[in-house]
C-alpha cells in the first residue's frame, strides 16, 4: 500500500495507469489477481486518507487529488526553485534560508517502505534533486563567508559521496578560505585518485578549476574574511557592487609596483591623475594578479564599487564589446538581455545595440566613484566602446602590449621577477625550508623559470603536490631545454598555453620569423644580427622585431654604443620559439565584430 500511495503522489496530479502500477508493485511478473489487489489497495487508502483526499478511477488508471493537503515533495520542489532563483540573483541570505527550508522536508530516506521496483525508478532522481539543493545551499553559505562552519559538514558529505566533484570542490574552497591550503590540495589528490581508479576519468571542470585557483591563490578570501558579493548588495542593503575576483591571502613580490599602482589609483580616484591606467608585460608575468590585488587594497577610494571584466577568451580570442558591456551592466544591477547581439540581425542592428549599451553604461557610471578593471586587452580598437561608456570611472587595463588607443594613460610595465622575489614566490608554494635545504638545486630551478611568475607557480605547485620529491629531482627534469616547457605544465597552468595567444596575435611575417630567431640566444642583440639570421635588410628585420616587442614576445632592453636599439628574448620564449607548434602556428581567428 505504501508503494501505491507513493506512486500516486509522485504523479503530481496526473493519472497513473494500471500498467505502471503493476510494474512498480511486481516488476515484470505481476500476479493474475493484480487488478483486484490494486482495487483493494485503493479502497484501503480512501478509508485511511479521509474525505480531503480523493482517489478517482480514471482510465487507464487512478488519479489522486489533495488540493488542501501539503505534500513534502511538492513543498521541497517549490522552495528549491525559489532558492535557486535567489542564488542566481546573488541574494545569498535569502537563497540559503529557502534551500535550508527545502531540505528540511527531507526526513529520513525517501521511499523507505516501497518496493524495489518503485525505488529503482524514482529514488535516483529524488536523491539527485536533494543533492543539487544541498550543493546550492552550501554555495550560498560559502558566499556568505561561512567557510569555517562548513568544513565539518562538507568533510562528512565528501566521505559519504566521494565521487561528487562539486562537493569536493566546495570542501577545497572551505579549507582554503579557512587557511588550510594543504588540506584543500590533499582533498583534490584523493578525489583525483578515486576518479581514476573507480571511473577511469580525470577531474572535471569544477574540481580542476578549483584546484588551479587554490594553487594560484585565487580561491576566495583568506581566513576570517567575508566573501564579497557580486552584482549588487546582499539583502537589499545598498552596498557597492564588486565583481572583482577574490583577493589572494599573501601577495608575493611586486611590492614596488604594487605601491606605485595603488598610489596611481588613489590619485586617479581623487581627480589628481589620469583616469586610465595600464599594466603590461609578457604572458605569465602576473598582470592580473597585481591589478586585482591593487584594486582590492584600494577599495576605500571607490565607494560606489569595483567592476571586473575579462576581455579575452581562454584561448586569447577577444570577446565582443557587446558581451563585455552586458556583463558590466549586470554587475551594476541592470537587467539586460543576452550578449550575443540581435539574433539574425544586420550589422546595422548590431551597431545600434552596441550604441544603446554604451549609452546605458555611460548613464549608470556617470558621476560615480567606480573602478573598472578590464583584464586581458588584445586590441585597442575593441576598447573604444568600453572607454567611451565609462568616462567618469577609473579604468585599470591589463594587456600584453602597450595600447596606443588609450591616450594619456599611465603605464606600469612588469618584467620577470628578480632572484629574491622569485625565491619568495617559489617558497610560498613549495615551502621555504625545503628550498633552503637544497640551495644549489633551488638556484637551478630559479634559473630555469627565468623569474616568470607562472613558471614559478607551476614548479612550486609540482613540489607541493609531491612532498617526497627532492628539489634536485624536479631541477633535473627541467634541466633539459628540449623538455623544459613540457615540464612547465601542471594543474591547469601551462607556459606554452599562456604564450600561444601572443603568437597567434602576431602579423604573419613576424610570426614566421619567431622560429627562425630561436637560435639567437638570450643575450641582447641589435637588429642587424637578426637581419643576418633572417636573410633580409636591417630595416625590414627591425620592423619585425618591433612587432615581436608589441606582441610581448621580445623585450627592448636598451641601446648600443651607436644608439641602435638592443633586443632580448626571455629564455622560455626562446624555447617556445623552437617548438614545432610555433613553426606551424595557425592564423589567428577573426576578431569579433564591434
Amino acid at each position: 500500500m505504501h508503494t501505491v500511495l507513493a506512486t500516486l503522489l509522485l504523479a503530481r496530479g496526473r493519472v497513473v495507469s494500471d500498467t505502471r502500477l503493476n510494474s512498480l508493485l511486481w516488476g515484470w511478473d505481476p500476479p493474475a489477481t493484480s487488478g483486484a489487489q490494486i482495487y483493494t489497495y485503493m479502497s484501503r487508502l480512501r478509508k485511511l486518507l479521509g474525505d480531503e483526499v480523493r482517489i478517482e478511477r480514471r482510465q487507464p488508471g487512478y488519479l489522486l487529488q489533495a488540493p488542501h493537503s501539503s505534500v513534502d515533495l511538492l513543498e521541497f520542489e517549490r522552495l528549491d526553485r525559489l532558492g535557486r532563483s535567489a542564488l542566481a540573483r546573488k541574494r545569498y541570505s535569502e537563497a540559503g534560508a529557502l534551500l535550508a527550508e527545502a531540505l528540511g522536508h527531507w526526513r529520513g530516506t525517501a521511499l523507505a517502505n516501497v518496493t524495489e521496483h518503485l525505488a529503482d525508478a524514482e529514488l535516483p532522481q529524488l536523491e539527485e534533486a536533494r543533492m543539487h539543493a544541498l550543493e546550492s545551499r552550501i554555495e550560498a553559505d560559502l558566499a556568505l563567508g561561512r567557510h569555517e562552519q562548513l568544513t565539518a559538514e562538507l568533510t562528512g558529505l565528501v566521505a559519504q559521496f566521494p565521487l561528487r566533484e562539486k562537493l569536493r570542490a566546495q570542501l577545497m574552497t572551505a579549507f582554503y578560505r579557512s587557511g588550510r591550503q594543504s588540506d584543500a590540495l590533499q582533498s583534490y589528490y584523493e578525489g583525483r585518485t578515486l576518479l581514476a581508479d573507480q571511473l577511469g576519468i580525470d577531474p572535471g571542470e569544477a574540481l580542476g578549476s578549483t584546484y588551479a585557483a587554490v594553487l594560484e591563490g585565487t580561491r576566495g578570501p583568506g581566513p576570517g574574511a567575508r566573501a564579497r558579493h557580486t552584482g549588487g548588495s546582499e539583502d537589499g542593503g545598498g552596498g557597492a557592487p564588486s565583481t572583482l575576483p577574490p583577493d589572494v591571502d599573501e601577495f608575493v613580490g611586486r611590492q614596488a609596483e604594487l605601491a606605485s599602482l595603488r598610489s596611481q589609483l588613489a590619485e586617479s580616484a581623487a581627480g589628481n591623475g589620469p583616469r586610465r591606467l595600464l599594466v603590461t608585460g609578457m604572458a605569465g608575468v602576473g598582470k592580473t594578479a597585481l591589478a586585482v590585488h591593487a584594486a582590492h587594497t584600494s577599495a576605500a577610494s571607490f565607494r560606489d564599487g569595483m567592476l571586473f571584466a575579462e576581455l579575452s577568451e581562454p584561448d586569447g580570442r577577444p570577446r565582443s564589446p557587446r558581451e563585455i558591456l552586458t556583463g558590466l551592466l549586470r554587475g551594476l544591477g541592470e537587467r539586460v538581455g543576452g550578449a550575443g547581439g540581435v539574433q539574425g540581425g544586420s550589422a546595422a542592428d548590431d551597431r545600434l545595440e552596441l550604441e544603446e549599451l554604451v549609452r546605458l553604461y555611460r548613464a549608470r557610471t556617470a558621476g560615480r566613484e567606480l573602478l573598472v578593471v578590464l583584464d586581458g586587452a588584445v586590441e585597442g580598437r575593441l576598447l573604444d566602446p568600453l572607454l567611451a561608456g565609462s568616462a567618469d570611472a577609473v579604468v585599470l587595463i591589463t594587456g600584453r602590449a602597450r595600447l596606443t588607443q588609450v591616450t594619456g594613460a599611465r603605464t606600469t610595465t612588469l618584467a620577470p621577477l628578480g632572484d629574491g622575489a622569485a625565491f619568495d614566490m617559489l617558497a610560498s608554494t613549495a615551502g621555504r625550508a625545503r628550498l633552503l635545504a637544497e640551495p644549489d638545486a633551488t638556484d637551478d630551478l630559479l634559473a630555469y623559470c627565468g623569474g616568470l611568475p607562472l613558471a614559478l607557480r607551476i614548479t612550486g605547485s609540482r613540489l607541493a603536490a609531491r612532498p617526497y620529491w627532492s628539489v634536485a629531482r624536479i631541477a633535473d627534469r627541467l634541466a633539459d631545454p628540449e623538455n623544459r616547457l613540457r615540464e612547465l605544465c601542471f594543474g591547469g597552468m601551462d607556459v606554452v598555453g599562456a604564450l600561444l595567444p601572443s603568437l597567434h596575435g602576431l602579423p604573419g611575417p613576424a610570426r614566421a620569423s619567431l622560429g627562425r630567431l630561436s637560435g639567437i640566444g638570450s643575450a641582447p642583440f641589435p637588429a642587424h644580427r637578426a637581419a643576418g639570421l633572417l636573410g633580409m635588410r636591417e630595416a625590414t628585420a627591425e620592423r619585425l622585431l618591433e612587432e615581436l616587442v608589441d606582441g610581448a614576445l621580445l623585450d627592448l632592453c636598451g641601446v648600443d654604443r651607436q644608439g641602435r636599439p638592443l633586443y632580448r628574448f626571455h629564455e622560455l620564449v626562446l624555447l617556445f620559439a623552437a617548438l614545432p607548434v610555433t613553426a606551424s602556428a595557425v592564423h589567428p581567428k577573426p576578431t569579433p565584430a564591434l
